[in-house]
């Protein structure tokens, strides 16, 4: 799936049939009707092996990695996958996770750089997420309520059993259609070639996800959020925020009330869900550490440069004292980010100031300052102030966040040889994880370790399934390694034959889907 800017346009009814496309495979409704919570599930999938799945996601995902708009924000992929993998654990505990899924899919989030309120589920255990989306959740218990109902899409095997109605309809040739809508909603006049004779429409009709999948999707997504350590309540408060959004907003920013109409049925059942007298109850106070997140995902979602300003200058609005303290630390986050944004570092650094006094009570929130501090200083290139805002001592880079920040910080300063174990100690459980890839491959690469430098680079394009270009970089590392003759590290030199075999199998895979 080549983008998720794609995505905005394709909330529009007016775009191309083969827009809708997407939409319909995107699977992205929000919840209704449930039956009892351990009611029977509507199949097994069977029509498309969870291998064929992954491959098909895998295959999409590629394309998606290429896109600007694809971001790799280590805070904010930090604070989803958090809260996605409680959700998984329950799913695992109460049996509604196979042992297969678990093992084949890949259970990862890909955040977008799109303003719209979206997210989606792939083939494969791939879910997707925008900053929009984060941006406008009050609550971690309702982001949570949005990825349990699209993991429940995936471990119910729903795009499976889609895919599965039309058996003349490979899942290959599905992806191509999935990656030719995206195409052709970045240039409309591209959505003729796949509309001729209807085809498109037809494909769409199959893949439109039935009322029964959305409320089974309810129905388990529902009953993951006690287990998982969410409030139920949080699937009811965005359940109202979607339906009030689809009776005051129509630019096609809300895709969720686009592919999925809200009934006024599932909205009383949702309801009904929760225990006598928690429907009235008011909704809660959000983190402190959540309303500085969506404040990040609101600025990094390129809202444009009025935005910013306006943003900026919040906090010396009449009335600003008065609000409630989630709201001005959102602000004041949202203000120093935004004055990074503007590169004006010197404000951004006064902004900070109060948003220190304002959490010093609250750890999680402590730690998201220290790391929008230590950010601030590295754009405005003070590495050595960056450090200092970076926590020291055991543990101190266990964490994604601190431990990009820290070699970004390092690589500046000369300094990153001290990261490349705790970089290696990462990648040796987290192999797909590209940007350390990256960041290790300019450490070695600082150390006067060319070879290994360009084996983790190859691994790099590897963990993006860009196949071709790891090979291309493997090959690099070869002809490296004969060129030093005596000089070479034969280990490396011998790591890097292994990848290249292995790499080039996949490539050829990869070319035989073609």
């Amino acid at each position: 799936m080549p983008d998720f800017k794609t995505l905005k346009p394709l909330a529009l009814a007016s775009r191309s049939l083969a827009a809708s496309l997407l939409i319909a495979f995107a699977a992205t409704s929000l919840p209704g009707a449930w039956a009892q919570s351990r009611l029977p599930t509507l199949g097994d999938g069977n029509e498309l092996t969870t291998s064929a799945e992954r491959k098909l996601g895998d295959r999409i995902i590629r394309e998606l990695y290429r896109d600007p708009d694809y971001i790799d924000d280590a805070v904010l992929l930090e604070y989803v996958q958090g809260t996605f993998q409680p959700l998984v654990a329950a799913a695992r505990a109460r049996g509604e996770l196979s042992p297969e899924l678990d093992e084949r899919f890949a259970w990862e989030i890909l955040l977008g750089r799109d303003r719209t309120v979206n997210a989606f589920a792939l083939p494969g255990g791939y879910l997707g997420v925008h900053l929009g989306l984060i941006g406008v959740v009050a609550t971690r218990d309702e982001l949570a309520s949005v990825l349990a109902h699209e993991l429940s899409h995936v471990t119910q095997r729903h795009i499976a059993r889609l895919l599965g109605q039309q058996s003349r309809t490979t899942p290959l040739m599905l992806g191509a259609l999935v990656l030719g809508a995206l195409a052709a909603s970045k240039n409309p006049n591209a959505a003729q070639a796949l509309v001729v004779g209807g085809q498109a429409l037809a494909v769409q009709n199959q893949l439109n996800f039935s009322r029964d999948m959305e409320r089974e999707a309810d129905r388990i997504g529902y009953g993951l959020m006690e287990p998982g350590g969410f409030a139920p309540q949080g699937f009811v408060t965005m359940f109202d925020k979607l339906q009030q959004a689809n009776r005051i907003n129509d630019n096609g920013s809300w895709p969720y009330l686009r592919s999925h109409p809200l009934t006024t049925q599932r909205i009383a059942d949702m309801h009904s869900r929760l225990p006598p007298g928690q429907g009235s109850a008011p909704q809660p106070t959000p983190t402190l550490e959540h309303a500085m997140l969506a404040a990040r995902a609101r600025v990094l979602s390129r809202p444009g440069v009025d935005a910013l300003r306006q943003w900026v200058a919040e906090p010396q609005g009449s009335g600003f004292a008065a609000q409630p303290l989630p709201k001005r630390v959102a602000a004041w986050y949202a203000a120093a980010l935004g004055q990074a944004q503007l590169h004006d570092f010197a404000a951004a650094r006064r902004m900070l100031a109060p948003l220190k006094e304002a959490v010093r009570d609250d750890a999680a929130a402590r730690r998201q300052v220290q790391l929008l501090a230590a950010e601030l200083e590295l754009e405005a290139g003070q590495p050595q102030a960056a450090l200092q805002h970076l926590p020291v001592g055991a543990g101190a880079d266990s964490t994604r966040p601190e431990l990009v920040l820290r070699t970004q910080v390092l690589l500046r300063l000369g300094r990153a040889a001290e990261m490349a174990a705790p970089l290696q100690t990462w990648l040796a459980t987290h192999p797909q994880d590209a940007t350390l890839w990256q960041l290790l491959a300019g450490v070695w690469n600082e150390q006067g370790q060319p070879l290994r430098g360009i084996r983790a680079e190859a691994e790099a394009q590897a963990a993006r399934y860009d196949y071709a270009a790891a090979v291309d970089r493997f090959k690099a590392g070869q002809d490296l390694a004969r060129r030093g003759g005596a000089q070479s590290d034969y280990i490396e030199a011998s790591i890097i034959d292994t990848r290249l075999r292995a790499v080039e199998s996949r490539l050829r895979e990869q070319a035989a889907e073609r």
